[in-house]
């Protein structure tokens, strides 16, 4: 991941509802769900979770499928991983075996990066 990636997605984090909307997703992984009912679980108008989730989508971090007139959406968990490793890349002042635990478990335990447009 580069720098103006991970600006999109912290930025798209940065707001409380956009970053219920992804832990909600991360946990629904890997069906996803449709708008409506991201919308029920959370409380929020359907216009306001649209402008939501098109917010996610752009910054990389949702996927969206249509199923006949659902729109299925899904966090993206490569790019997660990427941001969770761009983050950490350059940890601990010169001792990476500090990180070492956690960069390996990130490394090995998500999806290829391919997976997410």
């Amino acid at each position: 991941m580069d720098t103006e990636s991970a600006l999109s997605a912290l930025n798209a984090l940065s707001q409380s509802t956009r970053l219920e909307i992804f832990r909600l997703l991360v946990r629904h992984e890997p069906d996803g769900l449709p708008a409506g009912d991201v919308a029920r679980h959370l409380d929020v108008p359907q216009n306001t979770i649209s402008a939501h989730l098109a917010t996610l989508t752009r910054a990389g971090l949702l996927t969206s499928q249509r199923h006949s007139r659902l729109i299925v959406y899904r966090a993206c968990l490569p790019s997660l991983r990427g941001l969770m490793l761009f983050l950490v890349r350059d940890c601990c002042a010169g001792s990476p075996e500090l990180c070492a635990p956690l960069i390996a478990n990130l490394s090995s335990s998500c999806p290829s990066p391919e997976s997410c447009p």
